[in-house]
């Protein structure tokens, strides 16, 4: 798996990121994923809350792509990979504690995003360029 930089991981966990699927006819879906965290090195994790449009997608080709970018900078991050659902083990547990101490819808389901390429969505030239593919 591709490896998130000290600047990515800031960057998840500061900014607003917005996560990417299609429907199986191909069309494009795209929304605002206030849970999207961290997990660990190569992996970001979100709870599922509603469980539309984003999740039947996921469910059914299993891939991803997440954007986040810090505005004022111009600089920014796609990370594009492969999703587990966690419904019933720790990750899950973890995640009903984290919706838990901030008061939020509960989970249901913590999505792993397994992150194989990283691209730079940075303002200029390099936009797009590929940082890491696994």
């Amino acid at each position: 798996m591709a490896t998130l930089t000290d600047e990515m991981q800031a960057m998840v966990a500061n900014q607003l990121n917005f996560l990417a699927t299609a429907d199986a006819q191909g069309n494009p879906q795209v929304g605002p994923k206030g849970t999207m965290r961290v997990l660990d090195a190569h992996r970001l994790i979100y709870n599922e809350e509603t469980g539309k449009q984003a999740w039947a997608n996921l469910q059914a080709s299993g891939k991803v792509a997440v954007a986040v970018v810090d505005r004022p900078h111009l600089k920014g991050f796609r990370f594009e990979g492969t999703v587990e659902f966690h419904v019933d083990d720790q990750i899950f547990a973890d995640a009903v504690a984290f919706a838990e101490a901030r008061h939020l819808p509960p989970a249901i389901a913590a999505v792993v995003i397994n992150v194989h390429r990283i691209y730079k969505l940075d303002a200029g030239p390099t936009a797009g360029d590929l940082i890491e593919a696994d």
